[in-house]
């Protein structure tokens, strides 16, 4: 016999969400960072280097920031979540 009603998609839990964001997070500041390093690179002279050496700064805090973020996730104990009453 035939289900008439699909099965509900299977549900991440919310750590498990967060940590998938944080990991895309790394990714794209580890591209900005490939983007502003090889534009120095380029141009090591152009008054515009400067500006990208502050982008490369900042993302390389944001990057520092990000996989802490990350590691903190990964070092909590996973409970199993308890279903919660709303009174």
């Amino acid at each position: 016999m035939r289900k008439i009603v699909p099965d509900p998609p299977y549900s991440l839990d919310a750590s498990q969400i967060l940590q998938d964001t944080l990991i895309q997070s790394t990714e794209y500041v580890l591209c900005a960072l490939s983007v502003a390093r090889q534009s120095v690179q380029l141009k090591p002279t152009s008054p515009s280097s400067i500006v990208m050496q502050a982008v490369i700064h900042e993302m390389e805090a944001v990057q520092s920031l990000v996989e802490s973020a990350l590691m903190q996730l990964q070092m909590q104990p996973h409970a199993p979540a308890e279903p919660r009453t709303l009174h």
